[in-house]
């Protein structure tokens, strides 16, 4: 029988997942990070992307994080993000037209402010259209 931790993924508003698992695939900032059971302490920073658990069943699921912070102990790991959904809760219509806005704002921009935020935007929206097509590959 594989090991086994139990992660928690969280967002700003309530918990998405909790539950036992044998492997986290999660985007650390600097690369893809793969986590399992007694893995060495770490927290990092996550940009925004595809996190994949494979429950001890070893069937698979994602979730997607618009950043946030990753914190692995040896039995626990925990996901901090301001937005975390599930994979399949994601819209590849309301994502394109948020890339396709966020794009009109860096070109049209007020301020250097105004210029962050839609180029925020604008990494969030290609993030999500990523994971759906990543997703839709291994289907």
């Amino acid at each position: 029988m594989a090991m086994t931790m139990h992660v928690d993924i969280v967002n700003a508003e309530c918990e998405i997942f909790s539950g036992t698992i044998t492997e986290l695939y999660a985007p650390a900032e600097m690369g893809e990070v793969g986590i399992m059971a007694r893995h060495a302490p770490l927290l990092t920073k996550m940009k925004p992307g595809e996190v994949r658990i494979v429950d001890q069943n070893g069937e698979e699921q994602s979730f997607f994080v618009n950043g946030g912070i990753l914190e692995v102990q040896p039995h626990v790991v925990t996901i901090l993000s301001d937005t975390a959904i599930r994979a399949a809760d994601l819209d590849e219509a309301a994502a394109l037209e948020c890339k396709a806005k966020a794009e009109a704002a860096m070109v049209d921009k007020k301020s250097d402010h105004d210029y962050a935020h839609a180029k925020a935007e604008l990494l969030e929206a290609i993030a999500q259209i990523e994971t759906i097509r990543e997703i839709r590959k291994r289907k």
